[in-house]
């Protein structure tokens, strides 16, 4: 996190940035709609407004915040509900990603599949001993489709912030689709998928209901 004196050495001011300003955001010392000043902002973390730019547009990208030309930068005032959108789009496109990549019977990365499979990854991470990619992205690499891969990966920066950390869930789900892909089991992949991502929606309704 930012402090009054500085930023971390080795983290880009616009990243600190546009952590506090998320984090602002999501516990409310910032409300929907309202205006976040360039000028402001470099002045509150002792930075240009190069940096400040940056990280607005990453906030933007990521849906915390609406940028309109000549306007500038305001708190979105449906976050919530437009994650909520995106996991429903999501959930589809992952079946269709998830019943492709069966098909394929999890090439080219079925190898790394068979370790999911096995359980031998954390399910949300690079960082463990088998070094393979995120399960999802296992997932639209073996659809063999970039334009869709392209699209999850645009929605998932979206919603990311709101999902559940429910690891060994997660885990036990990751593994039961990774087994029906290598299989092709089409159908039963593309099931067990939804059934997946309909649990991370549920949670996500039950954690933000009075805001939607």
């Amino acid at each position: 996190m930012s402090t009054e004196h500085g930023f971390v050495e080795g983290v880009s001011p616009a990243r600190v940035i546009a952590q506090d300003l998320r984090a602002d955001i999501l516990e409310g010392r910032l409300e929907p709609g309202e205006r976040l000043v360039e000028n402001s902002l470099a002045e509150r973390f002792k930075v240009s407004r190069v940096p400040v730019r940056e990280a607005l547009g990453q906030l933007a990208a990521e849906g915390f915040i609406n940028v309109v030309r000549h306007r500038g930068a305001t708190v979105s005032p449906s976050l919530r509900q437009d994650s909520l959108e995106y996991l429903q789009i999501r959930r589809t496109l992952e079946v269709l990603a998830t019943q492709l990549a069966a098909a394929n019977r999890g090439q080219p990365v079925a190898a790394e599949l068979g370790k999911v499979a096995a359980g031998d990854v954390d399910p949300e991470t690079t960082e463990h001993a088998a070094g393979t990619r995120p399960f999802h992205d296992l997932v639209g690499v073996a659809s063999g489709n970039g334009k869709l891969r392209e699209m999850l990966s645009a929605i998932n920066q979206r919603v990311a912030w709101g999902l559940g950390t429910d690891w060994e869930t997660s885990r036990a789900d990751h593994a039961a689709v990774a087994r029906a892909i290598l299989s092709g089991a089409e159908v039963q992949a593309g099931y067990l998928m939804d059934e997946h991502l309909r649990r991370d929606e549920d949670t996500f309704v039950e954690r933000f209901r009075s805001e939607l």
